[in-house]
């Protein structure tokens, strides 16, 4: 008899064929709650066992040893930064190291997104005491709350003024770029006023490719502890599933790529220019990542103290613990 487990995720498009049951376990009843915004912490959830979980947030709870969620190094959400800096058609800004001592946005101050973006204009000769920061919502559309989180300093990183979208205050001229995970609503067509600050974004995503041999990993898996323990062979088995879940979409978009114009071409630039592995999970394969990511957070003042890959980590995802743990 299979035992339930109640997931929390985003909807991404490698994740449907576990949604929809083409990826399945004897083991598991999988019920997959579709959610917009993560689960701020999954070991206080009533209604879930496990969740998409924040790089940043998780590296929190452990630091402050909170030990109720038990994160597995499988990053659900990758992705490079480069092209996640938006500016306006007109801004003369064509480089990351420009955007020194220039007004830049953020949705969030410690959002893992944002940590690897300022760990990609670090690398431009530009830190957080090089620029002015704001942060704040992207849109109207996106609603108010706090998005400093504690981080805040006068004359430094502060909230957007009056709390005003932020793609407003870039049209207006009041911010010179914004560090977006999504581009906005209507970006994509002609007339919307915006472009990637990096000309050449794909470009500088391989030179950051070939310095650091990863992609930047913002979301993982994690667990209620209580559930771990009960259960501790899940980790391996949803693992897994979620492997294989990525492994059967990418299966289909190679097929159905006629679904989206260029769509082939992408792919195929995809499979050429990244080595085979570049998206695997376990500590081993993810370990210098995870050390880079603790360190970034530590330069940046967002943990008191540098991090260990075994401290953040203390269970793989075969479920056997790491050196530390």
């Amino acid at each position: 008899m299979p035992i339930t487990l109640r997931l929390a995720l985003r909807d991404w498009d490698y994740m449907t064929p576990l949604v929809l049951g083409d990826v399945s376990s004897s083991k598991l009843d999988i019920k997959v709650d579709r959610v917009g915004t993560l689960i701020s912490h999954v070991g206080k959830s009533e209604a879930h066992d496990a969740a998409e979980t924040s790089f940043s947030r998780y590296t929190q709870l452990r630091i402050d040893g909170d030990d109720s969620v038990v994160g597995i190094p499988n990053f659900i959400m990758r992705g490079f930064r480069h092209r996640c800096v938006i500016t306006t058609k007109d801004s003369p800004i064509t480089t990351f190291a420009q955007l020194a001592g220039k007004r830049i946005g953020v949705t969030g101050w410690r959002d893992s997104g944002n940590t690897w973006t300022r760990a990609a204009l670090r690398r431009e000769g530009v830190g957080v005491e090089d620029a002015m920061w704001y942060a704040g919502r992207l849109t109207v559309a996106h609603p108010i709350v706090d998005r400093l989180d504690g981080f805040g300093r006068p004359g430094r990183i502060e909230a957007a003024p009056g709390e005003r979208p932020m793609v407003h205050l870039l049209e207006e001229g009041r911010l010179d770029a914004i560090f977006t995970p999504f581009m906005p609503d209507g970006y994509f067509a002609g007339g919307s006023g915006f472009r990637q600050v990096l000309p050449d974004f794909r470009a500088a995503e391989h030179r950051y490719f070939a310095d650091v041999g990863y992609v930047p990993g913002m979301h993982l898996i994690g667990f209620k502890k209580e559930f771990v323990a009960e259960h501790p062979w899940v980790i391996a088995e949803l693992s897994n599933l979620i492997d294989e879940s990525q492994r059967v979409w990418l299966s289909k978009r190679r097929k159905y790529a006629d679904t989206t114009p260029f769509m082939l071409d992408e792919l195929l630039k995809s499979a050429s220019e990244l080595p085979e592995g570049w998206d695997a999970s376990g500590f081993a394969a993810n370990r210098k990542m995870i050390a880079d990511f603790a360190g970034e957070l530590h330069v940046q003042g967002i943990l008191p103290r540098l991090m260990t890959p075994e401290e953040l980590f203390p269970f793989d995802i075969d479920g056997s613990r790491t050196s530390a743990a």
